[in-house]
């Protein structure tokens, strides 16, 4: 099992200590460092600027935001950047939710995601291939474009720029049973959001048809403390947002999932408070053991046995979401 570094994306503004953190994690043998993108910072600039600085480490997208850009404006951000780095760029991708697409990007959200999904990654692959012209007359995205509002004057285009990579690896944040079962058909990988090693068989009927080699990499929160519950405290404050926020009532991919985890009645009842305005409530609602089940938190030798646990299982490459550059060491030293 491999190693990454899970920057996420900015909050008010960029973190300083990002940079070093990635300079740290290459230092001590990382495989990958990812940064995301919600409604504010973009996942490639802060990319770029790592790039800069490092000169081994992957550089992953976990995840871009698919409604933020074309198919093919996300695959020229991915074959500059493997340019500029020297072909170690690893594309992840993500629909996001109804929320996001349509409150922030100002597009529809689709009504058959696995559909746009999969054309998405269609044209990124074609583009990657350069083996012709971009054709696609797809439900979501259309090369050319060919709708009654067009010129009519769009014609078959293959990039000017020669991809470095044709098979530059390529990764989907799913949720739902059916989207990760087509990510294991159509994708090199999967970006789980929430992994408990004693749940896989949550997971196990989507992955049947994944393919020898296929990534799955999920993101953890690790910190090495003497008190698990004060690191516990960021985790469920994270959960409380996303399971409670991240999404209408009605469509909570996040909740969803953590219902079919094994905690539906918690997910409702932290939808329920967090959308009354009691966030509070909601956060501390949320199940200490499911927040520690999905996190590497405490002393050394507890995060010892428990990371055993992650080893075991199906997890190709761990991304680790930690807040200082001795947790990133600790976890080097246990997983070496």
């Amino acid at each position: 099992m491999r190693l990454g570094l899970a920057l996420g994306y900015w909050g008010r503004g960029p973190n300083p200590q990002h940079v070093d953190l990635a300079v740290a994690a290459e230092r001590l043998g990382y495989h990958s460092v990812w940064t995301a993108e919600s409604w504010g910072s973009d996942a490639f600039t802060p990319l770029t600027w790592i790039a800069a600085r490092t000169t081994r480490i992957k550089l992953g997208t976990a995840v871009a935001q698919m409604a933020a850009r074309s198919p093919t404006a996300t695959a020229m951000h991915a074959l500059t950047l493997d340019h500029l780095s020297g072909g170690r760029m690893m594309l992840g991708l993500g629909l996001s939710g109804p929320q996001v697409v349509e409150g922030w990007y100002g597009r529809p959200f689709p009504r058959s995601p696995l559909t746009a999904t999969r054309e998405y990654v269609d044209v990124i692959r074609q583009v990657l291939r350069r083996e012709a012209p971009v054709e696609l007359a797809g439900d979501y995205h259309s090369h050319p474009y060919g709708g009654p509002d067009g010129t009519g004057l769009g014609r078959p285009l293959r990039s000017i720029t020669h991809p470095l990579r044709a098979d530059l690896p390529v990764l989907l944040g799913a949720e739902g049973p059916k989207n990760i079962a087509q990510t294991a058909r159509i994708a090199d990988g999967w970006l789980p959001l929430y992994w408990s090693p004693l749940r896989t068989d949550v997971y196990q009927g989507s992955l049947a048809d994944a393919p020898e080699g296929f990534l799955i990499a999920p993101m953890v929160r690790a910190q090495v403390c003497d008190d698990p519950a004060e690191a516990l405290a960021a985790v469920k404050l994270a959960l409380g947002f996303y399971i409670g926020g991240m999404g209408a009532k009605s469509r909570n991919f996040h909740a969803d999932l953590m219902a079919r985890m094994g905690f539906e009645e918690e997910a409702r009842r932290i939808q329920e408070l967090f959308l009354a305005g009691r966030r509070e409530e909601a956060v501390a609602a949320v199940p200490d053991v499911f927040a520690d089940e999905i996190s590497l938190i405490g002393p050394r030798q507890r995060i010892a046995e428990r990371l055993e646990l992650w080893r075991k299982g199906p997890v190709t490459d761990l991304l680790v979401t930690a807040p200082d550059p001795m947790t990133l060491e600790v976890l080097a030293e246990l997983n070496s």
